[in-house]
């Protein structure tokens, strides 16, 4: 316990400090409402939140009770979210106090040049931009609190159907108009069994009337029993040409310590039944053939590759084997690294991937396109193409750490062959 109190101490000396500065800022607000009774309950309320909050991280980061638990991710989402909710928008408003600070120095320095008489008049003034900077502040502090809380409440929630038409010169004829869906990144331990919000998701995705289903990866968070509850609901997708999925980096429990190894690859085999389970077929490095009377297509499907430490469990040329004559071909790969790295060496026309949530925050609006994780991955979400070959990052069905979407909603994504 005490290495983990030590190595959170200096997250806890900054919210430590932000409470009190931030503070600092609302307590001549506060002073301002007539009743005390309303001052005190304010005052109450903001101590009680910031108190609240330093002992979960507290109890969380000291527990030694985690270890192979689903429910953990439960747990840390919490966190997460009242780290964000809480302290996001005091870091803004705490700008503004500065700011106000700063103002305040340079006029005391000043004031020893002024008479009495300006001084006082100044301090006037100064006591009125001070309240203004504060409830400006304030204001804008608002903005990413209600942005926050609306992404962990609502937003996670809010599907959307992304639709692309693609057209191809090597389309096999019977497959013009062939519709695709892709989901990726589920990651069902974060739904904490909520299982309404996902029904909804599966009748909009059967609305769409798709021929084909793809899923590209990350079931779970770490789990086999994740899963547990769910094949109900997630069976209820349906497809004319069936559904398929592959493996994402998480799905493996590679980020959880096992007593065995044997314990690891049993929860692995799990995950890989309850595809079978839900009506998906699994593609570990291997191909399925798609066909349309005397047309057809091949569908490939490789385990997890990504850049360190991420795994590089995929094999493309195993993927390959036996479908080198077909005339199209389509890749599930997890990773999107995965297509520079290797995939744009091959004759593969499309790629689904995922893996990226979006960072599950941005901005995406008609001519701009944004997201922190661009930073890490340059094809993070939407359609890419290099000549005649097109990759598409699905922005994820779920989300992890953060229990929430900010300007990033989940998606749906819809694929029409052209």
């Amino acid at each position: 316990m005490r290495a983990n109190l030590l190595t959170l101490l200096p997250l806890l000396i900054f919210m430590l400090v932000t409470d009190l500065y931030t503070y600092r800022g609302i307590l001549p607000l506060i002073k301002q409402l007539k009743t005390k009774y309303f001052q005190k309950i304010l005052k109450a309320i903001f101590w009680g939140i910031n108190i609240s909050v330093f002992i979960s991280f507290i109890l969380y980061f000291t527990s030694t009770d985690k270890t192979n638990r689903a429910d953990s991710y439960v747990h840390f989402s919490f966190i997460v979210a009242s780290f964000f909710l809480f302290y996001v928008p005091k870091i803004i408003f705490i700008v503004f106090i500065l700011i106000n600070d700063i103002q305040l120095f340079f006029r005391k320095i000043f004031s020893f040049f002024q008479s009495k008489t300006t001084i006082k008049s100044k301090s006037t003034n100064q006591i009125s931009r001070s309240d203004f900077l504060y409830k400006t502040g304030l204001l804008i502090a608002a903005v990413p609190f209600v942005s926050i809380l609306y992404g962990i409440t609502k937003g996670k929630f809010d599907y959307r159907v992304l639709k692309e038409k693609i057209f191809f010169s090597n389309l096999p004829s019977k497959f013009k108009g062939f519709k695709i869906i892709q989901i990726s990144d589920i990651h069902l331990g974060s739904f904490n069994k909520n299982f309404d919000a996902v029904k909804k998701a599966v009748t909009i995705i059967n609305e769409q009337n798709p021929d084909l289903i793809l899923f590209t990866g990350d079931l779970v968070n770490n789990f086999a029993e994740e899963t547990l509850g769910w094949a109900p609901i997630l069976s209820k997708m349906k497809a004319k040409y069936g559904k398929f999925s592959v493996l994402g980096n998480h799905d493996y429990g590679d980020y959880s310590q096992w007593p065995t190894e044997d314990e690891k690859a049993n929860n692995l085999q799990q995950i890989k039944d309850f595809h079978q389970e839900i009506g998906f077929q699994l593609l570990l490095n291997e191909n399925k053939i798609i066909k349309i009377e005397d047309q057809e297509i091949a569908l490939l499907g490789v385990e997890n590759w990504g850049h360190p430490p991420f795994p590089q469990y995929g094999n493309l040329t195993k993927a390959l084997q036996n479908c080198e004559h077909i005339p199209f071909q389509l890749l599930m790969s997890h990773d999107p690294s995965h297509w520079d790295a290797e995939v744009l060496q091959n004759n593969i026309d499309l790629t689904f991937s995922g893996h990226t949530h979006g960072m599950q925050f941005g901005i995406e609006i008609p001519g701009v396109k944004w997201s922190p994780v661009q930073y890490k991955y340059p094809r993070w979400g939407g359609l890419y193409r290099e000549k005649n070959q097109y990759l598409y990052v699905n922005r994820g069905f779920g989300y992890i750490g953060f229990p929430g979407r900010v300007g990033m909603p989940p998606e749906i994504t819809l694929i029409e062959l052209a």
